[in-house]
């Protein structure tokens, strides 16, 4: 949940020049860049200008989170 906050702050500061290159910016691409990296290489941009690869990378992170989930509580329910 705290990496989903990080990745939406990161691609909102991605609009603001000034907030991308400060240190904020910088430190908060170092965390969210290789997660976004793979997406970026496979979707490219709309017209050479929208990158909604972003969003694809969201929605992937969701139902990896869901999916992992799902299985930790089948691995309990099949303990007990």
């Amino acid at each position: 949940m705290v990496y989903r906050y990080i990745l939406v702050i990161y691609i909102i500061t991605s609009w603001l020049p000034s907030v991308r290159e400060s240190a904020v910016g910088e430190f908060l691409g170092k965390l969210s860049e290789p997660y976004l990296r793979p997406f970026r290489r496979i979707i490219p941009p709309l017209g050479g200008v929208l990158d909604i690869s972003p969003i694809i990378a969201l929605i992937a992170l969701h139902y990896a989170t869901v999916g992992l989930i799902t299985v930790i509580e089948l691995i309990g329910a099949a303990g007990k």
